[in-house]
């Protein structure tokens, strides 16, 4: 499996909805202190089923839902979607395969948690 794309939104820091497009060789993600970089780790621990709060750095799991800042009003859920191909080992692009996975948590405040698998070709 390839991890191609991240989707957030609502999710801690990520207030509007984000992608992150993950391509082959190198991707980083740099910025200054307090702009959201390990908000993206916790994302990828949170929609792969982490279930413990204190592993996503809060006191409670509605941490993890964006709470508003001065000029934005807090959202009611938090949703992350990654998105995972189907990675093979040939040179033959005949052989290469199309395949797309689609993994999604969601949660909305008062704890109500979704969790969606999407098959995509």
């Amino acid at each position: 499996m390839e991890l191609k794309k991240i989707k957030l939104h609502g999710f801690k820091s990520f207030e509007k909805q984000t992608e992150l497009e993950i391509k082959k060789g190198l991707t980083g993600i740099v910025g200054p202190n307090g702009c959201g970089k390990s908000n993206v780790l916790d994302s990828l621990q949170w929609v792969m089923g982490e279930t413990s709060y204190k592993n996503l750095r809060g006191s409670e799991m509605d941490d993890v839902i964006f709470s508003g800042t001065d000029t934005s009003p807090s959202r009611n859920f938090a949703e992350v979607s990654v998105i995972m191909s189907e990675a093979t080992n040939t040179s033959d692009k005949n052989e290469a395969s199309g395949d797309e996975y689609e993994i999604k948590r969601r949660i909305e405040r008062n704890s109500k948690l979704y969790l969606f698998l999407k098959f995509r070709s």
